[in-house]
């Protein structure tokens, strides 16, 4: 997300990092650049002369520019005014004492609303929390089957009112409903138009008063540009909103706006959705966001993708077995499914800092390497897995040809193997180790 701004920050921090001095001069020249870098990913010019004044101001500052590293002091301060421009006050779904609580989804149609309302349905339901889902949008085509699908793929609950409801008739039905069943969190999904008009925020305001929302989240799509600021405008000051969510962020376009919308709307982002799948929606958090367009990586977001694929019960059953040194290729198999449900692997490098884009952009096949990997693991007997020693040449040609791979390519994995074996082995024992660095700690 925001890549094409990402690349441009990095390249104007880093050359004026590489300053031997940094004067005046150099740092209202950056300045310059970091206001053409916002204006042309789509931030408002007031925003940008804003961002910029803020920064000047203070990189400007007889402390920095007497700072033995000046030019780390400037991205610091950057960082800082990003934090402050995405809102670094982090905002999170409050749960009602009167249940159910009630969140009312608004925004343009194609902004991802359905999508949106089941990930998070299936974000509550990891926290233990029974949803259910109803669309007061009677005039798109399939729409209120679209979120039926939605619903059973989060295994959230669905409420569906007979054909003819009215709007406002299916939102009361369906709290009712919500209320006999006991659900906790009840998600109105609304209909959306291609653009702003008074019949769909009267629609809107009608349907906040009959279900006395706790919640309306504003669904803005992130790749629009300019018109997302205008859009959260629109929909802050005619409905009320009590939070932003920015879908489609997955994408590289130019996006820029959508930085602007706290600024310009008064409202916290709550949520950023990432692809289709109903597992890519992340908590919105300024200072991981402004790290990551800074090219400072994003630890925690790292683990906590890291959490998602690998359960305790599997980490602690790894843990026993690397302790014993019984370390084999089915664990090295269970290992490489674990990363790729992390993602590709670019993506969960981007998230390590200090990880050159050009080294990521250089990988090229070696993308690919973990699948070709696994293909092979998977052409090997489970015997053979747990007993790679009785991996001969007959075995390696006939692994091959299964998996559609080559001998070189098999030879090369457990090569890499028994590395990743030396390695744990090394770690568990040598003074560099787990053991090393608890004694660095105490």
């Amino acid at each position: 997300m925001f890549e094409n701004l990402a690349d441009r920050f990095q390249g104007i921090l880093r050359n004026l990092t590489g300053q031997a001095r940094i004067t005046p001069d150099n740092i209202r020249e950056s300045m310059r650049e970091v206001r053409r870098a916002l204006l042309e990913a789509d931030v408002p010019i007031a925003v940008a002369k804003d961002f910029v004044a803020r920064v000047e101001e203070r990189a400007l500052g007889e402390e920095v520019l007497k700072n033995l590293k000046p030019g780390q002091q400037v991205v610091g301060i950057v960082r800082e005014e990003l934090e402050r421009l995405l809102g670094n006050t982090p905002v999170t779904i409050a749960g009602s004492q009167h249940l159910p609580t009630v969140i009312l989804l608004a925004g343009l149609q194609g902004s991802g609303k359905t999508t949106f309302a089941g990930k998070l349905a299936l974000w509550l339901k990891a926290r233990n929390k029974r949803t259910l889902l109803a669309s007061a949008d009677v005039y798109r085509p399939a729409a209120i089957d679209q979120l039926e699908r939605v619903a059973t793929q989060a295994g959230a609950g669905f409420f569906r009112a007979p054909d003819g409801t009215a709007p406002r008739d299916i939102a009361t039905a369906a709290l009712d409903d919500a209320r006999k069943r006991g659900f906790d969190f009840f998600i109105l999904d609304t209909a959306g138009r291609l653009h702003i008009d008074e019949p769909l925020m009267s629609e809107l305001s009608e349907l906040k008063r009959a279900v006395r929302a706790h919640t309306v989240l504003l669904v803005v799509d992130g790749m629009i540009g300019q018109e997302s600021v205008r859009v959260g405008q629109a929909f802050a000051e005619q409905v009320g909103v009590d939070g932003l969510v920015l879908t489609k962020m997955d994408g590289d376009a130019r996006g820029g706006a959508a930085l602007s919308l706290r600024h310009v709307t008064g409202k916290p982002i709550l949520f950023l959705g990432v692809g289709e799948k109903l597992e890519g929606l992340e908590v919105f958090d300024a200072g991981r966001l402004a790290g990551r367009i800074l090219g400072m990586g994003d630890v925690i977001g790292l683990v906590e993708k890291a959490q998602a694929a690998v359960s305790e019960q599997d980490a602690t059953r790894m843990a026993e077995r690397m302790r014993k040194n019984d370390f084999t290729l089915e664990d090295f198999l269970e290992q490489l499914k674990s990363v790729r449900k992390m993602g590709p692997l670019e993506d969960v490098l981007k998230m390590l800092p200090g990880v050159p884009k050009d080294a990521i952009a250089k990988m090229g096949p070696q993308k690919d390497t973990m699948k070709h990997y696994e293909a092979i693991l998977l052409s090997m007997t489970l015997k053979e897995r747990r007993s790679p020693r009785l991996l001969d040449g007959s075995r390696r040609k006939r692994i091959a040809a299964g998996s559609g791979r080559t001998v070189p390519e098999v030879n090369r994995l457990l090569k890499d193997f028994e590395q990743a074996r030396l390695m744990m082995k090394a770690f568990k024992k040598g003074p560099r180790g787990i053991a090393g660095l608890k004694g660095r700690m105490r």
